[in-house]
């Protein structure tokens, strides 16, 4: 066994996490309170409806077949019990209580182990530095025995899987130290972020800049790969694909859970072309710092518009890669492909996805840098794709999730880096920042280092 621990810190990374780990639990056929129901030859189609009607299944036809048992892949993120259920490999963590409590009181009580749902009593209050200087080291020394107990447990630890936002405190300033603890303890284990980038209009708080920059530039190196999503973009997706007039947290958590659902399928289920683990950072990582991938899904499509919009596989390719169905917003004109992961799932034929590549190579808006001709890496897992009954996203039979490596994403960094600057010049909120115990020579150093991160990327999409 290859097992990946998921740790999800603060507000987003938690409520993403509890409609990640209720996808997870719909796919392996497990129920909410951790028992195994999915490959059991004895229980019924109505045994099988009355559990997974507390789980908001769509329909009949959407419950796992009647299987032997779990597969391999399926102990890479759960462990067995003492008492036969199955409970997930994951870690909970936020500054205050009342987000973590709606699990601990929520219909999936009982499949979380009770340890590994953590919180404190005071929040960061959108404050970068409160999250890793003040409050964080606070907490950080019970998390990280929290993680040690369960990579002990493992037999051979694949990595960790983080999940969280750059514009809050806890989201920023936590998981930086999270992930420089995870750095110095665990140095040869892969580190896979999914991160809530910031939105070029949208904002949560004032200092989001702030706490973008100040987090990004203490992880640079701490992390393998970083697959960015952004709450614009989604918002966008949900209106123009869903038919959603005002989408919600909830309906764009749903979204972005179903493409991680996606990109974890070939480590929880075995296929045709799998992935690994670290595949991820080897084939879409050119560069050490260049580790920020941007995230596509398809297709996407409400119940009252499926039956009607049935898309081919190179459909399905082709629309992964229009900016309209991309998880952050950023413009791929002026920009260059150095890697992209194509991960099929479901109903899909080896020539259907040859075809579709083949297409993909001819359209002239696909441009890759010079000195990556190769550029795809293709994955193709057997298991078809599910959904909850809440979310608005339909059940297909096939999907695909674009992972891609392009430089069009230095747009994003631009327009962040110019929001810090113009911030940092009038020194506006700095004093929030020094006054939690960070220093004042942080802020420059961050803003250098990721004004070099955005050269960086034009060095990359010079032609020669």
């Amino acid at each position: 066994m290859r097992e990946v621990i998921s740790v999800h810190v603060g507000q987003a990374g938690v409520q993403l996490g509890n409609i990640c780990w209720k996808l997870y639990c719909l796919e392996h056929g497990l129920n909410i309170d951790g028992t195994f129901i999915g490959r059991d030859q004895s229980l019924t189609s109505a045994n099988l409806r009355e559990s997974f009607e507390q789980m908001n299944v769509k329909e009949k036809q959407d419950l796992p077949a009647a299987k032997v048992g779990p597969s391999e892949g399926f102990y890479s993120f759960f462990s067995e019990n003492s008492n036969g259920n199955f409970s997930p490999r994951a870690i909970f963590l936020d500054l205050e209580p009342s987000v973590i409590d709606q699990i601990r009181k929520g219909d999936m009580k009982s499949l979380f182990q009770p340890t590994a749902l953590l919180n404190e009593c005071e929040d960061a209050a959108n404050n970068y530095a409160r999250g890793f200087y003040a409050c964080g080291t606070k907490v950080i020394h019970r998390m990280m025995d929290c993680i040690r107990k369960m990579a002990e447990a493992s037999e051979k630890l694949q990595g960790f899987m983080t999940f969280h936002s750059f514009g809050g405190g806890t989201g920023s300033g936590l998981h930086a130290l999270l992930n420089e603890n995870l750095a110095n303890e665990y140095n040869k284990s892969s580190v896979l972020d999914s991160a809530i980038f910031t939105s070029p209009t949208l904002s949560t708080s004032v200092v989001e800049p702030y706490n973008a920059v100040l987090s990004t530039s203490r992880n640079l190196l701490n992390t393998s790969c970083v697959f960015l999503a952004d709450n614009e973009a989604m918002y966008n997706i949900c209106q123009s694909k869903l038919d959603i007039d005002s989408p919600t947290y909830k309906n764009l958590n749903h979204l972005l859970a179903q493409t991680i659902s996606s990109i974890t399928a070939s480590i929880r289920f075995q296929g045709t072309l799998n992935s690994d683990f670290t595949d991820f950072q080897t084939n879409l990582v050119p560069f050490p710092r260049i580790h920020f991938p941007v995230m596509s899904y398809a297709p996407i499509i409400s119940e009252q518009k499926v039956s009607r919009e049935c898309m081919s596989v190179s459909e399905m390719t082709s629309t992964c890669f229009e900016n309209s169905n991309r998880l952050v917003k950023c413009e791929n004109e002026q920009g260059k492909y150095m890697a992209c992961c194509i991960l099929y799932r479901g109903d899909v034929l080896a020539k259907d996805v040859n075809q579709a590549i083949h297409q993909i190579k001819g359209k002239k808006g696909v441009k890759f840098v010079p000195w990556s001709p190769t550029g795809f890496k293709v994955g193709i897992n057997d298991s078809i794709p599910s959904a909850l009954k809440d979310s608005e996203n339909a059940t297909t039979t096939k999907a695909v999730c674009l992972i891609c490596n392009t430089t069009a994403i230095k747009e994003a960094w631009s327009i962040l880096n110019y929001k810090y600057h113009i911030m940092l010049k009038k020194r506006a909120f700095t004093h929030w920042f020094l006054g939690e115990g960070m220093d004042d020579g942080e802020f420059y150093d961050a803003q250098d280092n990721l004004l070099t991160l955005e050269q960086e990327y034009d060095v990359l999409n010079v032609e020669n």
